[in-house]
């Protein structure tokens, strides 16, 4: 009876552990293809970065290439540097941590106001003969252009990766366990004009 019993036990805590066993692979399963999804989105918001640093270069230059011609213009000259800053400012923030939704609509808000400003001072360059005629002002439009270009299918090529994350995060059973990991929902790179960004500013040289 006592061998019985004892084997009765051996299997039960076996049973046990085998359970055990089974339910941390699961959990180990999850928390790995987590990492995966999130890693993904964090290495597109990467190559974004990179190519938003080359656009807040590239403004400076723009600037200083028509502060001679558009010196009336000072105020929208200053105001086009004010949303770079703030847009850069943003950027460096949203790049310490991709997956903060408070970080990456802040950069969304910044780089729409960035865009509305360069949108506002091609608008008053065209109003500038001296400047239809400057080639420096013409390459550094035209590699602004392209920068816009690499920005609009990196930031979609992000997007999809956090829709992807976002929607197994969601997905049952690893929504049960994401809080637990410390896995929050990420949040889409969008602007509020979105055919503005799109379409890089241009000017009709």
């Amino acid at each position: 009876m006592t061998l019985l019993a004892l084997s009765e036990s051996t299997i039960t805590l076996l049973v046990i552990a085998g359970i055990a066993a089974v339910v941390l692979m699961w959990g180990i399963a999850i928390y790995n293809q987590l990492v995966t999804l999130s890693q993904r989105f964090k290495n597109g918001f990467a190559q974004i970065d990179v190519q938003l640093k080359r656009r807040y270069d590239l403004i400076p230059n723009i600037v200083e290439t028509a502060k001679g011609a558009m010196a009336h213009e000072r105020e929208t000259l200053e105001a086009v540097i004010s949303a770079r800053n703030r847009a850069a400012s943003a950027a460096s923030t949203a790049a310490a941590n991709p997956g903060d939704a408070a970080a990456i609509g802040s950069l969304g808000a910044a780089e729409s106001a960035l865009t509305q400003s360069l949108g506002r001072f091609f608008a008053l360059a065209e109003a500038y003969p001296d400047l239809k005629a400057n080639q420096n002002l013409l390459a550094v439009q035209e590699e602004l252009t392209s920068t816009e270009n690499k920005v609009a299918f990196a930031r979609q090529a992000f997007n999809d990766s956090v829709t992807a994350y976002n929607t197994y995060r969601s997905t049952f059973p690893p929504v049960l366990l994401a809080g637990i990991f410390g896995f929050q929902l990420a949040s889409l790179l969008e602007f509020d004009d979105a055919e503005q960004i799109k379409e890089a500013p241009k000017v009709s040289f």
